[in-house]
Parts: C-alpha cells; sequence; structure tokens
C-alpha cells in the first residue's frame, strides 16, 4: 500500500485524459475493488481521497463494514443471490441486477422498506456463455416492464468486456452498453451511469463514455 496514492494519482490521470479523447464530457466516479483485501485497503484508500468501494461477494462486504471506520459507498458489483436481498441496506449501489427473476426479490425488498433500490441492469452484450446478465435481445422487453416496479430504480447500465479483449471488441461492448442505456432512458427509467472498464480496460471504457470503473488490480496489485 506504500505507493497507493501514486497510483491512484496516476489512475485518475489516465480517467481523464481518456475522458477529453472520448468527448462524452461525462463526470467519472473511480471505484476501488476491494476484494480478497483486508479492512485495511478500505482506509489506505480512502485515505487517497476514493469514496466508493467495490466488492463481489456480500458475505465478505459485510464483515469488511463492520471493521471500516471511514465513510465509504460501498458498491455490490458480483452477483447477488436472491436469498441475500436484505443486505442491499448496506450498499449505496448494486451494480449486479442481472435477471427478471431478481429484479422483483429487489422491488419487493424495496417496497417493504419504503424506498426503491438504486440499480444498474448488468448486460452480457458480448453474450459471453460464461458471464450473466441480462442479453441484448430481452432488453426492451424489460425496460418496459421494469419501469412498473417501484421498489427499484434503474439508474443505469453495468457491463464487462470479455477477458484479454482486442481494442474493437471493447469498443463494441462498451458502445453496445451506451445504447442499453438509451433503450432505458427512452422507456422512462433515470438512467445516467455507465458501468464498465476495469484494470485492463478502463481508458477505452471512459472514451466510450463510462461514468463509474471498477478497479482493483491497478491500484493494489495481483491478488493472491
Amino acid at each position: 500500500m506504500q505507493n497507493l496514492p501514486e497510483r491512484v494519482a496516476d489512475v485518475r490521470g489516465r480517467i481523464a485524459e481518456a475522458a477529453r479523447r472520448g468527448g462524452h464530457g461525462q463526470a467519472v466516479r473511480l471505484v476501488a475493488v476491494t476484494k480478497t483485501y483486508g479492512p485495511d485497503a478500505v482506509h489506505a484508500v480512502h485515505a487517497c481521497g476514493v469514496e466508493d468501494v467495490g466488492e463481489n461477494r456480500v458475505q465478505e462486504a459485510l464483515e469488511k463494514q463492520a471493521a471500516v471506520t471511514v465513510p465509504v459507498r460501498w458498491h455490490l458489483i458480483g452477483h447477488l443471490q436472491r436469498n441475500k436481498v436484505k443486505a442491499l441496506d448496506r450498499f449505496w449501489l448494486l451494480h449486479s441486477l442481472d435477471s427478471g427473476r431478481l429484479a422483483d426479490v429487489v422491488d419487493a425488498f424495496g417496497r417493504r422498506r419504503g424506498r426503491p433500490v438504486d440499480a444498474l441492469l448488468e448486460v452480457n452484450v458480448a453474450g459471453e456463455a460464461s458471464k450473466g446478465g441480462y442479453a441484448l435481445a430481452e432488453v426492451a422487453g424489460e425496460a418496459e416492464r421494469l419501469v412498473g416496479l417501484g421498489g427499484v430504480r434503474i439508474v443505469g447500465v453495468m457491463t464487462m468486456a470479455p477477458f484479454d479483449a482486442d481494442e474493437r471488441t471493447l469498443r463494441r461492448v462498451f458502445g453496445g452498453a451506451r445504447t442499453v442505456r438509451d433503450t432505458l432512458r427512452s422507456a422512462g427509467h433515470p438512467a445516467t451511469e455507465l458501468s464498465m472498464g476495469m484494470s485492463g480496460d478502463f481508458e477505452v471504457a471512459v472514451e466510450e463514455g463510462a461514468t463509474i470503473v471498477r478497479v482493483g488490480t491497478v491500484l493494489f496489485g495481483e491478488r493472491h
């Protein structure tokens, strides 16, 4: 963690340059992904001015949250099991609303607590069998259906590009997510966010309009 301030500054600089190149004019939120790292990583990155932290697994996040004493916004970026939906009270944003069944459970939870859950529609733009998320063909119909759910608020789109994708594929995937966001907005959703881009591809994602990037390795080093 000793050179973390320099790494954070470098990533922020690369984001700013990519935003200028892309020309979309968006502000970009940096989410530090702290999965497999302890609470000390959260404290360290917060000391560098990063206020958003991403976790993949609910149980790991809850244990970490109990030990963290700094005010960060917690993002759930991994798959959410339907039986753990009550944990959403502990998260600022759900990035992985990946199916109609999950949407219905999240909606019911949001209505019970009297406040909708802010969520991103996870879309499998590349059509990878190994990844979850809505298929592109499902989006238009689901966008219309979700407008009627009062317990969940669709504020944007999340996607992941294939591992080791070339630049052309990255741009196709990230551009596809941007099109999905337009579809959501046309259906009446307050969809402004594009969560896309990780340590290996965040600069292309920002050029294509990302408003949220999720990076861990480039900040903390390789996971073990």
